[in-house]
């Protein structure tokens, strides 16, 4: 649902929620640090100056003004286009900082001892880091669908890449980043020298670890919305009503390895039903909502390679995508809004973008899957391109990398799983003809 329309029941809702869920990324980052293998690079700072001998303020304390320092800086760097929603980020950090205290104490118990054996030290450390970790990938995921507010830790970066129109990736890698060098720094000042216990292989693995778990969760979190979305709000945005809220029309979406004819295949169906056929219209689409060139849209759309995959897992965080500036996500979220528009005005055939995902609630959509060996798909593309075979493999390899880690990037689940589809053929055993018929059958079928 549009930020903008929420009703007052839902954003009290979210609030409340979101207070629950400040509870479990504190939880997780205590016990990630009970673990004595270093804390996350958030922490970091905050949690080296609560171990100086003698010093006055605890963790959760040294974490308030932290990050009350991290709020002044937004507003330095934002101004006039700080939301007021956001002044809420001053309450949250004071009620970050008590659950950061309150964790903190309900972990001691599980502390790991400095002298415990080795061999069973270190296995129990792994364990628990992993599970801190789980669990504050878990609350991070639910912040993210909670979508109302955010950590001052993620709000800083974000004011940064606005302000500075970078990537939110890159400045969170930079700020991360910055933040452990400056706890590295209160180390060599207070204590002399380095220490595992307090910046270690704790702090690399949570750099990782819980953006790759965030993404794990994800998908499994939507039956939050039933809290944060009122019943009466919640049944048409759902689209659990078939009649009133999809309509009749069917619709048929075309998921396609490159190279199999998946294109030549979605175009014939559509024309054999008499019905539109949207793919090269949702690029142009894109392009005008964002005022973006169809040649921006068309070379950043479905096409985040392993490298780029990896540096978003990196920089994962609390940023809900209607909030996070990214070329990757604006594209998403306007794609997203036009195939479901496109989906409501009629029977139509669409091809690629997410669209089985995206369409998933509607029960009136038949979700294709269009795959070929490798060698019939660089003869193709061979074929139409005039470029060697070599080539044509290479390229074959980098498009549907690149789809793959699109769908994982916003799915959290595998491009080709054949769980999200109804319908998987393949044009190398029928040809394009052959799965026309199928997929006609398939729709005439469907109940």
């Amino acid at each position: 649902m549009d930020v903008k329309r929420r009703s007052r029941a839902e954003w009290a809702r979210r609030y409340a929620s979101f207070v629950v869920i400040l509870f479990v990324i504190a939880l997780g980052t205590s016990l990630s640090i009970r673990a004595n293998l270093g804390s996350s690079p958030i922490s970091a700072p905050p949690y080296i100056l609560s171990l100086i001998p003698g010093m006055g303020f605890t963790m959760g304390q040294l974490t308030i003004f932290m990050h009350v320092f991290f709020i002044l800086l937004q507003l330095l760097f934002l101004r006039g286009n700080f939301e007021k929603r956001q002044y809420a980020q001053i309450l949250v950090s004071f009620l970050f900082g008590f659950y950061t205290d309150l964790t903190m104490w309900l972990t001691s118990p599980l502390q790991v001892p400095f002298d415990m054996n080795p061999a069973a030290g270190y296995p129990l450390r792994f364990v628990e880091l992993l599970a801190g970790g789980s669990i504050l990938a878990f609350g991070i995921a639910c912040e993210v669908r909670c979508d109302s507010l955010m950590l001052a830790g993620e709000g800083l970066p974000l004011a940064i890449s606005k302000c500075l129109k970078k990537d939110f990736g890159k400045v969170k890698i930079c700020s991360d980043t910055g933040l452990v060098c400056i706890g590295t720094v209160f180390m060599f000042i207070y204590f002399g020298g380095w220490n595992w216990q307090m910046v270690g292989v704790g702090t690399l693995v949570s750099m990782f670890y819980v953006g790759f778990m965030v993404r794990v969760f994800s998908p499994h979190v939507l039956w939050l919305d039933r809290i944060f979305i009122p019943k009466a709000s919640r049944l048409p945005a759902a689209g659990s009503v078939a009649g009133s809220v999809w309509g009749e029309s069917g619709i048929i979406t075309i998921a396609r390895m490159y190279g199999s004819g998946g294109n030549a295949v979605g175009e014939e169906v559509a024309r054999r039903l008499g019905c539109p056929c949207y793919s090269r219209q949702i690029i142009d689409q894109t392009a005008r909502q964002m005022g973006y060139t169809p040649e921006f849209v068309e070379k950043n759309e479905q096409n985040i390679s392993t490298g780029r995959l990896w540096e978003l897992i990196f920089s994962d965080s609390g940023i809900p995508a209607s909030m996070n500036p990214s070329k990757d996500d604006a594209i998403y979220v306007s794609q997203s809004r036009t195939i479901r528009e496109l989906a409501h005005k009629g029977t139509c055939v669409i091809i690629g973008r997410l669209g089985n995902w995206i369409l998933r609630d509607n029960p009136h959509v038949l979700r294709v899957f269009i795959m070929s060996g490798t060698d019939f798909a660089a003869a193709q593309i061979a074929g139409k391109f005039h470029v060697s075979d070599e080539e044509a493999r290479r390229k074959i390899e980098r498009v549907n990398t690149g789809r793959a880690n699109h769908y994982w990037r916003y799915t959290g689940k595998q491009w080709a799983d054949i769980s999200g589809y109804d319908l998987v053929i393949n044009t190398e055993r029928v040809g394009i003809d052959g799965a026309v018929d199928m997929i006609m059958r398939a729709a005439k079928s469907m109940k």
